[in-house]
């Protein structure tokens, strides 16, 4: 997917489900950078990447995407988000190749074409041989990097991704670091939540929250 870059802007965003999870956030993401939103466990980082790609409704305030809410209503995301989501979101009677095939399936590719894509896709991350595998058969690093993949692939203008490193070892980060680079380059808005320093120290911009708030 490709066309005019836009940034993701957060204002004034309050998330009140019950206890206070977010309080009066406002953030503008920028296209063609690689955001960091750092912070301890518990401190809002899912929430705020969740209301910012519509898959929950803010209780107070608004996420735009070139001028237009991102929630739609129904907790699906725009065509224009891709998410690489902490718990991978993998569908476990799909195989990986499947898994990462149905997102372009989602956007009108052809299964032929969507298949060679996530073989490419796959080999990206060193994982293509895993194509067949089902998901259960997978280690939690090999089903983070098939996440990754899914992710990328449909070339999305904002790609938001929650501790998308979280299972892989060093060698793997640096290929998942310099493929979000890559994304960043070509245009998109690249946000990454995370507690490792060293993430947060190659990001163009860090974002601090604790107890809901922005530091």
């Amino acid at each position: 997917m490709t066309g005019a870059w836009a940034d993701l802007v957060v204002d004034q965003v309050r998330y009140r489900p019950g206890p206070l999870i977010l309080d009066d956030v406002s953030v503008t993401f920028a296209a063609g950078s690689v955001t960091a939103v750092a912070g301890p466990s518990g401190s809002g980082k899912t929430t705020l990447l969740s209301i910012a790609g519509g898959l929950i409704a803010p209780t107070a305030g608004t996420a735009t995407y070139d001028g237009a809410p991102t929630w739609r209503g129904n907790g699906d995301p725009r065509p224009e988000v891709a998410f690489i989501l902490q718990v991978y979101g993998l569908v476990p009677i799909l195989s990986a190749r499947e898994n990462v095939a149905v997102a372009l399936r989602a956007r009108g590719v052809s299964w032929t074409d969507a298949n060679d894509r996530a073989e490419a896709a796959l080999a990206r991350f060193d994982i293509a041989d895993l194509g067949d595998r089902q998901v259960e058969e997978l280690s939690g690093g090999q089903m983070q990097r098939v996440a990754v993949a899914r992710a990328l692939v449909v070339e999305a203008p904002v790609l938001l991704a929650d501790e998308p490193t979280s299972e892989l070892d060093q060698a793997n980060v640096t290929v998942v670091l310099d493929a979000l680079r890559r994304e960043a380059e070509r245009g998109a808005v690249v946000v990454i939540a995370t507690h490792d320093p060293a993430i947060v120290d190659a990001a163009d911009h860090q974002v601090m929250i604790d107890e809901g708030r922005l530091g």
